[in-house]
């Protein structure tokens, strides 16, 4: 009794707690390391409560890095004990309980995800996790039946939670999950479920089985997947949000068939919405979502957005303080602007603003990814065929790019370069007057210095 409750004692102290597991880890009590005492806590001759309090022990101090995911007593001991817990013979409070620490031990370590795939069938058996109760029918006592769905919730959250971790990077064991009786009904049903947890896990489920190309060409498609996760969008508590619109986002890349539905059921305006948000985590998701709608598009669906956001939004994003927030709408304004009869389109009806936002940049303290992406914006409107007049009548821009064409970050100087050499491109009409203006400027006297560059892509370029 009283091991057990040391044992649930350090279970807590070491969860999320690389100090305390550190620390644990030095601990030896006769001559053993915490560690291997609780190893031989784990064998099958020892009470099912102590086995799994151990292993959440262990489960704890490898995430908190206190041991390594590659350690015998992760692979060979803690990961097969909490795998036999969730077979059919333990009870609905230990399964439960395995599945949970299990997804958590193994969620972001690719190696214990495939050991955890093809250890005892987990993945089949985890099906049966969606089977209780077996017959609601059957049973009459009010407080029974409150019982057994209050466990029907958990076995499902829990089967969600562990097939998502199972699932988060490995290819061949997405599809092995996909290919498990009834699954993308399972997630689909989830989706609408009562219980706010167990609708949580089935997206968190659906998020890492999205990144799956093959699977957004085929399952996803097959069950119209996109209706119940628009659904989900429309109200939802934030930490439902955070996860539906990450797996939005996948789902809006441009080779997911689901990407022209979602347009049509009125998803830009919903987008736009979610980068108004007070949370980080959405800003960025929407965003990204409107950046990956973008790429590609055909000239109505990026007019859409751009009327959707509003120039105000479009600023107020670019002065966010988050860096991913910034990088993600740079991104959506590079791919806005790609194709000269959209590049011109654009650039016609929102060009002062757009230039006023990119000067805005150039000028301020950001990062080098940030700054090269700006670069990269200026070089699609200098490929613009009347867009290209907006950089060659503002001086003020044309000195950045000299500016960062001598710059000493050389993807910034390649990036300017691309700048000019769409400025000065010979096939086009006025070229020869944009020559001879950036002539004056002193921008061949760079180039000339450029040419000489040890880089062999400046020197090329």
């Amino acid at each position: 009794q009283v091991r057990m409750q040391a044992l649930k004692c350090f279970s807590v102290l070491a969860f999320e707690n690389p100090q305390v597991s550190m620390t644990l880890v030095n601990v030896s009590v006769d001559g053993e390391s915490l560690p291997q005492i609780f190893v031989k806590m784990l064998q099958r001759d020892k009470p099912i409560e102590m086995q799994l309090t151990s292993a959440k022990c262990l489960t704890s101090m490898c995430r908190a890095g206190a041991i390594r995911t590659d350690d015998s007593c992760i692979v060979l001991k803690t990961l097969p004990c909490l795998v036999r817990m969730c077979s059919k013979e333990r009870l609905l409070e230990e399964r439960v309980e395995g599945a949970e620490t299990l997804a958590y031990l193994i969620e972001t370590d690719v190696e214990l995800q495939r050991i955890a795939s093809i250890t005892d069938h987990l993945i089949v058996m985890l099906a049966d996790y969606f089977k209780y109760p077996s017959s609601v029918s059957a049973i009459t006592d009010i407080k029974r039946l409150d019982h057994d769905l209050k466990h029907a919730h958990e076995l499902r959250q829990a089967a969600f939670k562990l097939y998502a971790s199972l699932g988060a990077n490995d290819e061949d064991i997405r599809k092995k999950i996909i290919e498990t009786e009834n699954m993308m009904d399972r997630i689909v049903n989830g989706l609408s479920e009562s219980s706010i947890k167990v609708r949580l896990a089935a997206v968190r489920c659906l998020h890492s089985l999205s990144r799956s190309v093959q699977q957004l060409r085929t399952s996803f498609q097959d069950h119209a997947v996109w209706k119940p996760l628009m659904k989900v969008l429309q109200n939802a508590p934030n930490e439902i949000l955070v996860v539906a619109s990450s797996t939005l986002c996948n789902l809006l890349l441009e080779f997911s068939p689901s990407k022209e539905p979602i347009l049509e059921s009125g998803a830009i305006e919903l987008l736009c919405s979610l980068t108004q948000s007070e949370n980080l985590a959405l800003r960025v998701n929407g965003i990204w979502a409107l950046m990956n709608m973008a790429f590609q598009a055909e000239q109505k669906i990026k007019s859409d957005i751009l009327r959707g956001l509003s120039t105000e939004q479009l600023f107020q994003l670019l002065s966010d303080s988050d860096v991913n927030v910034l990088m993600k709408t740079l991104g959506l304004l590079r791919n806005l602007l790609s194709t000269r009869p959209h590049i011109d389109h654009i650039m016609s009806t929102h060009g002062k603003q757009i230039m006023q936002a990119v000067t805005l940049i150039l000028e301020g303290e950001h990062n080098i990814e940030v700054k090269e992406q700006t670069l990269c914006i200026l070089a699609n409107i200098a490929d613009g065929t009347t867009a290209k007049e907006l950089i060659m009548t503002n001086d003020d821009i044309l000195q950045k790019i000299k500016y960062y064409m001598s710059h000493s970050n050389a993807k910034l100087q390649l990036a300017a370069m691309f700048c000019i050499s769409n400025l000065i491109w010979n096939e086009e009409e006025g070229s020869q007057e944009r020559q001879d203006k950036l002539r004056d400027m002193g921008i061949v006297d760079i180039l000339h210095k450029l040419s000489q560059s040890s880089d062999p892509n400046l020197c090329d370029k």
